[in-house]
């Protein structure tokens, strides 16, 4: 994890302070999307084609607002690489994997991300239907309040592996996922960000993905880390607003390097070694 730029989030208290208005964010998500978890929603089409409800917005909006009241220095943000550079800036998923909202899902998922020198420094990622919400800074995760870490699993042969559906990955892509998950012990598809969150508690070894934005990755980045775990794109550099959207979260550094020698190959211009 990258240390804070801005001279305000190096100070403890600043960051643990930063950290509690992210709960406070994530708690009025929480409110705003059980209220309507159960009614009939509209699905409309993003640019990108992907599915969006007026409850996104409705709660991207009020986020926006009460960051801009509490941290006006701050920027939200909306895709300007060079601005976040900058300033420290908040990076909000109001329902994550919007599709299963609608559908009823039980994983229906807020994640917070406070960026500062491109990295998360702090997030939230919160299950509002299942009252389940992880924290994570520099160095330190929670559960529900509780402190957890990564597992201690190093090598694949005997790893738990994420990945999103089959469909969600480019040719190459899906072809070097296949080839991982033929290697780990088990394999399971879909949870979005709780996939990172039971990655943190230990409960499963290994997230890999493909097609993601900033949006999708910062908060979970940042509680894998912070319960020990490695994140990266797919060569193994770290993970910023800038990055390419293939992400790896591991357990261990050992984890994490034994798949790296299997996903590189699927990166355009890289080599097998």
């Amino acid at each position: 994890m990258a240390s804070a730029s801005d001279p305000g989030l190096r100070d403890q208290g600043a960051l643990h302070e930063a950290l509690a208005f992210a709960e406070e964010l994530a708690d009025a998500a929480r409110l705003m999307a059980m209220r309507r978890a159960c009614s009939p929603l509209q699905i409309v089409a993003k640019y990108d084609g992907s599915p969006v409800t007026i409850v996104d917005g409705d709660i991207a909006h009020v986020l926006g607002e009460l960051t801009a009241e509490r941290y006006p220095g701050h920027a939200i943000h909306l895709g300007s690489v060079d601005e976040a550079a900058r300033t420290p800036t908040w990076v909000f998923d109001p329902i994550a994997r919007t599709r299963g909202f609608p559908a009823g899902s039980e994983l229906l998922a807020t994640s917070i991300a406070l960026v500062d020198g491109l990295r998360p420094v702090l997030a939230v990622v919160d299950l509002p239907v299942l009252r389940e919400r992880w924290t994570g800074t520099a160095g330190a995760t929670h559960f529900n309040g509780r402190p957890v870490w990564t597992s201690a699993q190093k090598r694949l042969s005997g790893a738990r592996l994420y990945t999103t559906s089959r469909g969600a990955f480019s040719p190459e892509g899906r072809a070097a996922v296949e080839q991982l998950a033929r290697v780990c012990t088990l394999r399971c598809f879909g949870g979005g960000c709780c996939a990172y969150g039971l990655l943190a508690s230990g409960h499963c070894d290994l997230v890999v993905e493909e097609g993601l934005q900033p949006k999708d990755y910062m908060a979970p980045a940042c509680v894998v880390e912070g319960a020990g775990g490695i994140v990266t794109d797919w060569t193994g550099a770290p993970l910023g607003l800038h990055s390419d959207g293939r992400v790896v979260a591991a357990a261990t550094r050992q984890l994490h390097r034994e798949a790296l020698q299997i996903l590189k190959c699927a990166v355009p211009a890289r080599h097998c070694a």
